[in-house]
């Protein structure tokens, strides 16, 4: 199985509107930069993206919401963005706010297959609304339920024509379990290289789980806050 592509637009080419897509990266670092643009090219509607954030204005995520191509956002922090802020207060955009320790388990219990589990977190807060709530040992917990989705978006440091993934420390926080938890997971890298070129001990993310994977350019890595000191 070729899972080669030559650029960010022809890995999405049969992307169409009202799809689930998970994207990975924590706050800024590690983002799918290419895919998120090619997104924008394309002017897909209807989207549902799950990520830990929505970008900033005028980058990542950012970008689909000032073309309004996002219906909805599954996400756990979201402050950095003005325009997400507008459109949430406005009743332009459907947002699922999600404690982030949940949001991540949600995505990996997709992963390994488990459909539902309980949790602590939201108990007795608006979170709580409508969801089923189980006591264990005098505890009350929330249940919630696996996260799926159509597609997965990842940002990889490398990556080997397999598909086998290696990441670069924070950017692997939702990435490695979103790969795993999606129909088709569609991977940039920002150097692809042959099979036996990765060290097996390195590999983040196991090949089975990318279906596709290309060789990513012009990213611009943005630092949210730059802090200096003497």
């Amino acid at each position: 199985m070729n899972k080669i592509f030559s650029n960010a637009d022809t890995a999405i080419a049969d992307i169409t509107g009202d799809v689930t897509i998970m994207l990975g990266g924590f706050g800024l670092c590690g983002i799918p930069e290419n895919l998120i643009i090619a997104l924008k090219r394309k002017a897909v509607k209807g989207l549902t993206c799950i990520s830990n954030n929505a970008g900033i204005d005028d980058f990542g995520l950012g970008l689909l919401l000032k073309t309004r191509q996002i219906k909805k956002m599954m996400s756990s922090y979201v402050g950095e963005n003005a325009e997400f802020e507008r459109q949430l207060l406005s009743g332009e955009l459907e947002v699922d706010l999600i404690p982030q320790g949940t949001l991540a388990t949600r995505i990996q219990m997709a992963g390994m297959g488990i459909p539902a589990f309980f949790t602590p977190a939201g108990y007795g807060t608006e979170i709580a609304e409508g969801k089923e709530v189980r006591v264990f040992n005098n505890k009350h917990y929330l249940m919630e339920y696996a996260l799926h989705a159509d597609f997965a978006f990842v940002k990889a440091w490398k990556g080997d024509t397999m598909g086998n993934l290696v990441f670069k420390k924070t950017t692997r926080n939702f990435s490695t379990s979103m790969a795993k938890a999606a129909d088709i997971t569609i991977a940039e890298v920002e150097e692809l290289v042959e099979p036996g070129e990765l060290d097996p001990d390195t590999i983040d993310v196991a090949g089975v789980y990318v279906h596709r994977i290309f060789q990513g350019s012009n990213y611009e890595k943005r630092i949210e806050r730059r802090t200096v000191r003497l």
